[in-house]
This record gives structure tokens, C-alpha cells and sequence, in this order.
């Protein structure tokens, strides 16, 4: 999008936001408990990217995933720590991408904290990916269709007449359109 003088920018404080500042061992062991429990709030970022078109219009959204992020990883401290670092330095001293394969006890230990502890049941493989349809309270955006004032710019009057014709069997080529 070229940035002309007319386009407001949003000020500094308005996209100051407190990074979730977590490793990425850390995010992989609890990724799925933390889509499933950010689910909504990302749901209504993306759907208000979609709509809008325009990321200056989404911030709040935007924000809204950061402070789930910020009150998920509060939790999981709280009380699943032990078992997210366990399989988190399991996947880091492992294999260098991080990979699950070889850290299957640790995330067992994960996945039965979780759903004690805080209630999170692990996603299915491809939970994510499903279509799901979300319900926003936000309203919905003006199209960005173009509207034509004048539907008819350049067809003649009797055209609907013509193509009756046509319809009707008579040949296309015997008779003149123009």
C-alpha cells in the first residue's frame, strides 16, 4: 500500500505494545494450548484483517491477541512451568528445529498438566486449519466492489428484444445486433 499524504499513520503509543517475550522451545511445547486458548481473540484479528483490508484498523484486535498471550504464558507459570520447560529444553538439546519426535514423555506431561491444571484439552491435528465459522460483534465493513451508477452505458434499447429473438431459435448471424 503506497503511503501518500492523505493516510494517517498511527502514533507510536498506539502500537506500543508489551512483546510475549518467550523462547522459542517454550512457544512450541505450548503452541496448541495457546491457540486453543487465544482462539477467539485471533479469530476476530484475522477476521478484521480480511474485512478491513487496512492493518491500521485492527490494532485493538491486534492488541487483544497480545494480552491473551501475556495472561496464557501468566498461567502456564503458574502452573504448568516445570513441565513446558522439561519438554521445551527436551526439544532444544534434541534436535536443532525444535522437533516433538523425540520428546513424547515430556509432552504427555505437558498435554496432562494442561488439561488438569488449566482446563486445555490438546487440539486434534488440523484443528486449526478446520473451517469454523466466527460469530463478531464487530460490524461489518462497506464493500469494496465498484458500484456503477449507470448499468447500461453503451447497450442499446432494443437489446432485450434482440436476444429474445435469438433465443427463440432464429440464427445469430442473420440477424444485426449492432
Amino acid at each position: 500500500m503506497p503511503i501518500t499524504e492523505d493516510i494517517s499513520l498511527p502514533s507510536f503509543q498506539e502500537l506500543d505494545v508489551q512483546d510475549v517475550n518467550v523462547s522459542q522451545p517454550v512457544l512450541v511445547a505450548s503452541g496448541p494450548y495457546f491457540g486453543k486458548y487465544c482462539d477467539q481473540q485471533s479469530k476476530e484479528y484475522m477476521l478484521c484483517r480480511l474485512e478491513e483490508r487496512d492493518p491500521r484498523k485492527c490494532l485493538n484486535e491486534g492488541k487483544a491477541v497480545t494480552m491473551c498471550g501475556h495472561e496464557f504464558f501468566r498461567k502456564v507459570g503458574q502452573t504448568c512451568r516445570e513441565e513446558v520447560e522439561r519438554m521445551a529444553k527436551c526439544m532444544e538439546f534434541t534436535h536443532v528445529d525444535c522437533r516433538l519426535i523425540y520428546c513424547k514423555k515430556e509432552q504427555k506431561q505437558v498435554a496432562k498438566c494442561m488439561e488438569q491444571k488449566m482446563g486445555i484439552k490438546r487440539p486434534p491435528f488440523g484443528y486449526f486449519s478446520q473451517l469454523r465459522v466466527h460469530e463478531t460483534s464487530r460490524p461489518k465493513p462497506k464493500s469494496f466492489a465498484t458500484e456503477f451508477k449507470d448499468q447500461n452505458v453503451g447497450v442499446p434499447i432494443d437489446f432485450e428484444e434482440k436476444i429474445k429473438k435469438l433465443n427463440d431459435g432464429s440464427s445469430f448471424y442473420s440477424e444485426n445486433l449492432g
